[in-house]
């Protein structure tokens, strides 16, 4: 196109200055047309759309206030990770990353970690040990993240190979070790970030390890738009675009219908369901349990939670059903009840371990305890020392199900006479900050009204999956040190529910080092966590899969993950 311009601006000249010197007229000057026609067009990018619930940020998989499908998703498309489940959820190697990985020493337990010379982020940078420190030392220092208790028994972490070995020691020997390092982030972008870790992948993803790249994120229009990662070292992705696009039921329903989205991953209610069951049998529906638990959490932190009686009081007022009820609204989740403190109800082997008659009403036992706890009931409330008894029950902003469940918990100790102030706080701050805020760990624990001392319950989602003695200990564990109470030392709690019991420490180590199994552990610690009346399990999230037309080469996925991980097989197909 650009020579033949040129060309025929030459053969113009030359004839302009022709007729400069002779009287007869030049003739016309005749240039070629474009040949649309003859150049075969320029193919149309091959592109899966995904219908789904959201598309809103924050995207960091580490922290517990940006769970989410879409999280979930973007990680195992954008992110490297050392290990990945396979189809029956057990950790592999994941090659594309890796050279090898394994336990190098028993004593001090060390791991060794070998990466491939040619990987790197999307900007250049080789992933490297920097990139391990980097999230090793978040995970154990950060609030609100995604089960520390592994990260925190790492002691030392030295480079060999110029950054490409990385040899991790930990003060004691860590069985679960395999489900570290997972979603590495790149260090020499984050590091200096503003906002820091809690600002980390906010809106987006400064770059790239994974075999797609974000070209566009429109939260306006409800859509990200993923491409093929050119910069990928390994097995590039067979379909040029992924489009994740967000719509309520109807529109995901429709999308599918009409062959404009290939599926569907939604959080769905049972009036959902039924639209996705109407399409009939061109639409394939699974079920795809998330890595999250939704629970309520009574924590014994600074207010009248501390006291023993006040707690079980409250707990013995809830309705587990009707809060599971509002939660679930008939949808998948209704099916996966979390009855047990620490397995999870998709989890092989999970078994319920909740005391008979636990979460049903029982106001007379609530009167007795809170009477026993030097509370007086006038004209419909509860009060001590002439302050009635006040709670503040917060959820993170207006996510669903956890604001709805909120409020239903909030009606429920309202009729019972106890006063509620409810607080949505945006996520971040909730799990940073309110959730983390210091807890004393002496008997002179201030009580009384918590509206200024921070949260009393919380109704958050909690991670699950992995490493069961993982989940026990970043649960309910406390963090190094902190098990040995120091009268007026106010510590940041070392989980969510601001629970260490130095009576139960012990155990809960022996579990996540390996030197007592995990069901003798659990056969132990189960009883004692329910009676303990601080984690209120009520279900496992899941989202339905909904598998339309002109899509080939996915699955279901490995367990907790969905189909994403597999993203880069996935092609067209004809509908």
């Amino acid at each position: 196109m650009r020579g033949s311009g040129k060309a025929a601006a030459l053969v113009t000249v030359l004839l302009t200055a022709l007729a400069a010197c002779t009287s007869t007229p030049p003739p016309p000057v005749v240039t070629s047309p474009v040949a649309q026609s003859s150049s075969p067009a320029a193919p149309t990018a091959s592109q899966i759309v995904i219908g789904v619930d959201d598309i809103a940020g924050g995207y960091n998989p580490h922290n517990l206030a940006d769970q989410s499908t879409i999280t979930t998703a973007l990680s195992q498309m954008l992110l490297p990770s050392v290990f990945r489940p396979d189809a029956n959820g057990e950790n592999q190697l994941d090659t594309t990353l890796m050279r090898s990985a394994e336990v190098t020493s028993t004593d001090p337990f060390t791991v060794t970690y070998l990466i491939r010379q040619d990987a790197s982020w999307s900007d250049g940078a080789p992933i490297a040990v920097e990139d391990f420190v980097y999230l090793a030392e978040a995970m154990r220092d950060q609030p609100g993240v995604v089960q520390p208790a592994g990260y925190r028994l790492i002691s030392n972490i030295q480079p060999s190979e110029g950054g490409k070995g990385v040899q991790v020691t930990f003060s004691e020997p860590y069985p679960g070790w395999q489900t570290l390092f997972s979603n590495l982030l790149p260090q020499h972008l984050l590091k200096d970030a503003p906002g820091g870790w809690q600002g980390a992948l906010q809106d987006s993803f400064p770059a790239y390890g994974g075999p797609f790249s974000i070209k566009t994120r429109d939260n306006a229009r409800g859509e990200i738009i993923l491409e093929r990662n050119e910069r990928y070292w390994d097995k590039p992705a067979a379909v040029d675009q992924i489009v994740l696009r967000r719509s309520d039921a109807t529109g995901l329903a429709g999308a599918l219908r009409s062959g404009n989205d290939q599926f569907v991953m939604s959080r769905t209610d049972s009036a959902g369901l039924n639209q996705f069951q109407v399409l009939g049998p061109s639409v394939q529906l699974a079920t795809v349990a998330s890595p999250r638990v939704a629970e309520v959490l009574l924590r014994p932190a600074n207010g009248p939670l501390v006291d023993d009686q006040v707690r079980e009081a409250v707990s013995a007022i809830i309705d587990r059903n009707k809060l599971i009820d509002e939660g679930t609204g008939g949808g998948p989740s209704a099916a996966l009840r979390a009855d047990a403190q620490v397995r999870w109800p998709s989890q092989a082997g999970y078994a319920p371990t909740i005391p008979a008659g636990y979460g049903v009403p029982d106001p007379a036992k609530a009167e007795s305890l809170l009477t026993a706890a030097g509370y007086v009931k006038e004209a419909g409330i509860w009060r001590k020392d002439g302050r009635a008894l006040t709670l503040v029950v917060a959820s993170p902003g207006q996510q669903e199900p956890y604001a709805s469940i909120a409020k239903e918990l909030s009606n429920q100790l309202i009729a019972a006479g106890i006063q509620v102030n409810t607080l949505n706080a945006q996520p971040r701050d909730l799990f940073a900050n309110l959730l983390a805020l210091p807890v004393s760990q002496g008997s002179t624990a201030p009580t009384g009204n918590s509206g200024a001392v921070g949260v009393d319950i919380a109704v958050v989602p909690l991670p699950v999956g992995g490493d069961a003695a993982t989940v026990l200990a970043s649960t309910f564990g406390c963090r190094p040190g902190q098990s040995t109470p120091s009268a007026n030392v106010a510590v940041i709690p070392a989980n969510p529910a601001a629970v260490c019991d130095e009576n139960l420490q012990t155990t809960i180590e022996e579990a996540l080092t390996g030197e007592k199994p995990l069901a003798d552990a659990l056969a132990e610690l189960e009883p004692k966590l329910w009676a303990q009346h601080t984690v209120l399990p009520l279900f496992q999230l899941a989202d339905t899969l909904a598998t339309g037309q002109g899509i080939s080469g996915m699955t279901a996925g490995p367990p907790l993950l969905g189909p994403f991980s597999e993203a880069v097989n996935w092609t067209r197909s004809p509908r």
